[in-house]
C-alpha cells in the first residue's frame, strides 16, 4: 500500500520553513450538519528520532501510525490513528467549524475556506507555509507583519499525497464523525450517528416523510425542495 509522504514538507524545511501546516476539511457534501477542517503542523525532528518515530525512516512512521487518506481507513482504524495523532508530542493541530447555517449565507465553498482559517487560528503555534488538499486557496494573513499573506500550495488529492494533509484529514473526519452522532440524539428521526448528513437513500426518505430539521443545508437539494 502506498503511504503518504512527506517529500513536500521536507523540501520546504530545507528551505526554511519551521511550521508548514497540511489542511483538509471533511463536510463539503453532506445535506446537514458542519464542515469542519483541520490543520496539521508536525516538527521535522520526528525524522530523526527512533523513540517518536519507532524508527529512522518517515516512511516506518507513517505505516505505524497507519497516517493516510480517512476515506480509505474504517471507523475504528480512524479512531485508533486519531488518538495517536491528538497525542503526539510532535503534532501540533487545530480544527475549525463552520454551521449550516453559514453554509447557507455564503456558500459550501467559502465555508470551507473559512472553517480552514479557523483551524489555523486554532492552532497553538503560527503556519508560516501551507498546504492545502485542493484546487483553491484561502485569504490568510499573519498578524503582526503588516498584513503579509502567508505562502500556500495547493495539491489536488493532498489527503492521499502529503502526511501532514492526511493527517489533517483523519482529525477532522473523526471530528465531525462525533459531531453528527451527537446531532443524531437530538434528531433520531435522520440516522445521522450512519448517514453522518450524506445523502443516502435512507436519509433522502426522511427527508420526504419528515421535511428538514434546524440542522439541514437549506441551500443544499433536495432540502430545499422540501
Amino acid at each position: 500500500m502506498k503511504y503518504p509522504n512527506f517529500s513536500e514538507e521536507k523540501k520546504l524545511w530545507s528551505r526554511g520553513f519551521k511550521f508548514v501546516a497540511g489542511l483538509d476539511e471533511v463536510g463539503r457534501g453532506p445535506l446537514a450538519g458542519p464542515v469542519v477542517a483541520c490543520a496539521v503542523i508536525v516538527t521535522p525532528q520526528h525524522l530523526f528520532s527512533e523513540k517518536i518515530s519507532a524508527g529512522p525512516s518517515a516512511k516506518i512512521f507513517i505505516k505505524n501510525f497507519g497516517v493516510q487518506d480517512s476515506k480509505k481507513l474504517t471507523a475504528e482504524q480512524r479512531e485508533k490513528v486519531f488518538k495517536i495523532l491528538t497525542r503526539h508530542p510532535q503534532i501540533k493541530y487545530g480544527v475549525g467549524e463552520v454551521s449550516e447555517k453559514i453554509i447557507d449565507k455564503i456558500n459550501i465553498l467559502e465555508a470551507t475556506k473559512l472553517a480552514m482559517e479557523k483551524a489555523l487560528q486554532n492552532l497553538d503555534c503560527k503556519a508560516d507555509y501551507l498546504i492545502l488538499d485542493g484546487n483553491f486557496k484561502i485569504n490568510l494573513k499573519t498578524s503582526g507583519e503588516q498584513g503579509r499573506t502567508i505562502s500556500q500550495k495547493s495539491i489536488v488529492k493532498g489527503d492521499v499525497k502529503v502526511f501532514s494533509c492526511a493527517a489533517a484529514s483523519i482529525i477532522a473526519k473523526v471530528t465531525r464523525d462525533k459531531i453528527m452522532e451527537k446531532y443524531h440524539k437530538k434528531y433520531p428521526r435522520y440516522n445521522f450517528k450512519d448517514n453522518k448528513g450524506y445523502g443516502t437513500a435512507g436519509h433522502f426518505a426522511c427527508l420526504k416523510k419528515y421535511g428538514p430539521c434546524i440542522i439541514h443545508r437549506r441551500s443544499f437539494w433536495p432540502v430545499s425542495k422540501y
